[in-house]
């Protein structure tokens, strides 16, 4: 099983190691942050817009962020002697900590529950960051089976202890990967955030479940019943496995979009149990892979993992599933959101998601996974 070892850096900051099942245990000496770091800054500010009924976060503190740095300068990358990193061991497998110009945090406490015009309140809540692999080159799709699972232990487990913290409402890890996503860091990684709010996205999406849920007498859900309706007309499925299933949306609103459900319904990535983390190891590479294998260069993506928020009656109809997104039309083309779509949230698509789907089943070099899982014993470590 994935061994998760918990320490702080030196100034005060949470940081969590999950070591693969098979690593030595880690040494005492990996645990001390020797740097002499400036006290946290103080947090930012939460404003209220009355007239979306949105919260906004200003974070002045995070133009002062670490830039695309080079390799002997990245942060993330384990500490060297001549580079003291975020990540005080000399190795690792995938570590999490929290981040170090946070949008939110680093306290989690209520807001106020009836804001007006006007209502600000400290930036509550958590980032956290999530370092993928020690090597500073390379993609998730190339983590291997082992390092991948452990990755899901650690947003499982990340997912639990956040969804417990005070004034907490909703938790969304995510990738941001390609320097025309936006991404500041080259090294592989991740982010997780911990929202004092229900998101606006993560709001419509309830919305939708909750009443779909009514209609059907709590018997489904709608993400079930999308899922099976793409399984039964077959044209927009990308794989299929037996635990989760991918497919390309009917109304997709980027040029490639790509959902991968599992097929129970569960609220979010810590109640998947282990031969659902075991699929998914699988299937979530493979899915990368076909978006790399589509042009000559790696495809820019958000990976977002929509976990039901956490009031209860908008998580009774919740479903995780993940939205993989990528602004890539061509080789040489990115949309971008222009007035229809960034002003009015009106989606104009330059592709049809059936030639997509097509395109991301042809490309497919072998069945998921086949190449990089080994064999386990039955207690989860390799044989």
């Amino acid at each position: 099983m994935t061994r998760t070892t918990m320490t702080q850096l030196a100034d005060g900051r949470e940081i969590i190691y999950f070591d693969d099942a098979e690593s030595a245990e880690r040494p005492a000496e990996s645990l001390v942050d020797h740097r002499d770091l400036p006290t946290r800054p103080e947090p930012g500010e939460l404003r209220f817009d009355a007239l979306s009924r949105d919260w906004v976060a200003v974070a002045a503190h995070r133009q002062s962020r670490t830039h695309l740095p080079p390799a002997d300068q990245c942060p993330i990358c384990p500490t060297t002697p001549a580079n003291q990193t975020e990540i005080p061991a000399p190795d690792y497998d995938v570590a999490v900590f929290e981040n170090r110009f946070p949008s939110l945090g680093p306290d989690a406490h209520e807001i106020p529950a009836t804001p007006v015009w006007g209502t600000t309140a400290p930036a509550a809540g958590r980032c956290e960051v999530v370092a993928f692999t020690p090597q500073h080159t390379g993609s998730f799709s190339e983590l291997g089976w082992r390092r991948t699972r452990t990755v899901i232990d650690a947003w499982a487990h990340r997912t639990q202890a956040l969804s417990a913290l005070p004034g907490i409402r909703q938790v969304f890890p995510f990738e941001n990967r390609g320097a025309d996503i936006g991404v500041t860091l080259h090294h592989p990684h991740g982010q997780i955030y911990a929202y004092p709010y229900v998101t606006p996205r993560a709001a419509v999406l309830a919305a939708a479940a909750g009443e779909f849920a009514t209609s059907t007498d709590g018997t489904a859900t709608l993400t079930s019943s999308l899922l099976q309706a793409e399984r039964s007309d077959g044209s927009r499925m990308v794989l299929e496995g037996e635990h989760f299933s991918a497919y390309v949306p009917f109304a997709a609103r980027w040029p490639l979009e790509v959902h991968l459900v599992p097929h129970r319904q569960v609220p979010d990535l810590a109640a998947l149990d282990g031969a659902e983390r075991d699929e998914l190891a699988e299937l979530y590479p493979e899915l990368l892979k076909r978006f790399d294998a589509l042009y000559p260069t790696p495809t820019p993506y958000i990976a977002a993992w929509h976990q039901a928020p956490l009031e209860p009656a908008m998580r009774r109809a919740g479903h995780l599933h993940l939205q993989l997104t990528s602004p890539r039309r061509a080789a040489d083309k990115l949309k971008y959101l222009a007035g229809s779509e960034a002003a009015m949230g009106a989606f104009i698509n330059d592709t049809t998601p059936e030639s997509v789907a097509a395109r991301l089943r042809e490309v497919a070099a072998q069945p998921a996974g086949l190449a990089t899982r080994p064999t386990l014993t039955p207690e989860g470590t390799p044989a």
